[in-house]
């Protein structure tokens, strides 16, 4: 499957609570897919609460995840927003994000900040070239 030209991509996900989240996962727009900000939950909807080094490469699966769907991979990425609970982190984070891009990286803008999800100390939102 092909992103649309514009419009939103994927099914709204679905909230531990049984609730549908008032987001697409993604949203086509001028040959670029937005993604929302993906949190490190795992596939069975469960939290990864591991370290940040853990909890940052679940959130790049997750990308990769909605990525492929579209039939695109990482090298589709041209700029990332981080947002992390914690300066501490940041050499962690920075480690695992340097593993799963290798030499090549897209822009990105890193911040501290309080996230929505107790539990969760990183959060990773992407922009892909969907040509």
């Amino acid at each position: 499957m092909t992103a649309p030209t514009f419009g939103p991509v994927g099914q709204p996900p679905t909230l531990p609570s049984g609730a549908t989240a008032p987001l697409s996962p993604a949203f086509a727009a001028n040959g670029l897919l937005f993604l929302s900000g993906q949190l490190p939950f795992r596939t069975d909807g469960s939290l990864e609460t591991g370290s940040i080094e853990a909890q940052t490469r679940q959130c790049l699966l997750n990308i990769e995840t909605v990525l492929k769907e579209q039939g695109l991979d990482r090298s589709a990425i041209v700029k990332t927003t981080i947002w992390l609970t914690d300066v501490a982190d940041f050499a962690g984070f920075n480690a695992a994000y340097a593993e799963f891009f290798g030499q090549t990286f897209p822009a990105r803008s890193t911040v501290r900040s309080d996230l929505m999800l107790p539990g969760a100390r990183v959060e990773i939102e992407v922009v892909a070239a969907a040509v």
